[in-house]
């Protein structure tokens, strides 16, 4: 159970992987962050650090609990430091190829009765646990961006999940103090099998002339209640993620509805990738704070 998971490992120094990291060391585990780029780990840390002193500001945490925190944090380029991680989460580049390329080195080096799990948010559970001779203990623990704000965690069982995994990974999920949700192993699984689309038609809504993307996102802001508009979040997500997962519906669920807008597919070709380049569907000057109404998406 998630009372005896006393190490994690997180692999990537992003945004989600520091997130994710955030999380652990808040919740009183020792966290190894992983990172091969000396200056992603340099600035996860510096964000991690900022991240929890801005909930102690505002009286969601403790200094006590803030100062152990960053206490426990760890970093390393060596993938050999997770040899006693109970709980290796993955949060790097949405592809499957590599992710198997990881999991299969995981597999080798974590110990045997360590989890391995993918913050993948859209791509086979099922694959990805084939790379090892565990799939019993491979699961999908996918976190929304950011993940010290935002609420869920979608838990998504792979073909051969053991109960036992999937009970313990739910426990520790809720010990991040989050809500789970539960997806069989579908492209998208839940969040991102509804959420994509969408996306993907306001491209084609803006592709096609039927309005202009303010407008497109201020009808979608005022008329279904959603505090982001839908080309908005997908600055804020990334198009190439977006693309990534259009790509995996399409090819996953074989109907031409997930077809990817050209202007979406045209947009990446373009490296206007949204806010982390400063250029996507709208421009950025300096890289924005998440906003508080992100906060309730």
């Amino acid at each position: 159970m998630a009372e005896g998971i006393k190490s994690v490992g997180v692999i990537g120094g992003g945004q989600m992987g520091s997130g994710i990291a955030q999380l652990a060391a808040v919740a009183g585990i020792d966290v190894w962050l992983l990172d091969l780029d000396s200056n992603a780990l340099t600035s996860a840390t510096k964000s991690i650090t900022n991240s929890v002193q801005r909930f102690v500001s505002k009286g969601q945490l403790s200094q006590e609990v803030a100062t152990n925190a960053i206490k426990r944090l760890r970093c390393t380029s060596n993938l050999e430091d997770l040899r006693s991680a109970d709980v290796i989460i993955e949060a790097i580049v949405e592809s499957e190829d590599v992710k198997k390329k990881l999991f299969s080195e995981l597999d080798r080096i974590a110990k045997p009765s360590a989890i391995l799990a993918s913050n993948t948010s859209s791509i086979s559970i099922t694959r990805i646990a084939s790379a090892t001779s565990r799939p019993h203990q491979v699961i999908g623990m996918h976190f929304m961006n950011p993940p010290p704000i935002m609420k869920l965690v979608e838990i998504v069982r792979g073909a051969d999940t053991s109960n036992e995994t999937f009970i313990t990974i739910k426990a520790l999920s809720e010990r991040f103090a989050k809500i789970v949700v539960c997806s069989q192993d579908y492209p998208g699984f839940i969040v991102n099998r509804i959420l994509m689309p969408m996306i993907n038609e306001a491209f084609f809504t803006l592709y096609t002339g039927v309005a202009t993307k303010e407008d497109i996102d201020t009808g979608m802001k005022l008329g279904t209640n959603q505090p982001m508009g839908p080309l908005e979040l997908a600055d804020f997500i990334g198009l190439d993620v977006c693309l990534s997962i259009m790509k995996v519906l399409h090819v996953g669920l074989g109907d031409s509805k997930y077809r990817p807008c050209p202007l979406l597919v045209q947009y990446v070709d373009a490296g206007r990738l949204g806010r982390k380049r400063g250029i996507g569907v709208y421009t950025y000057g300096k890289q924005p704070e998440v906003s508080k109404s992100l906060a309730r998406l």
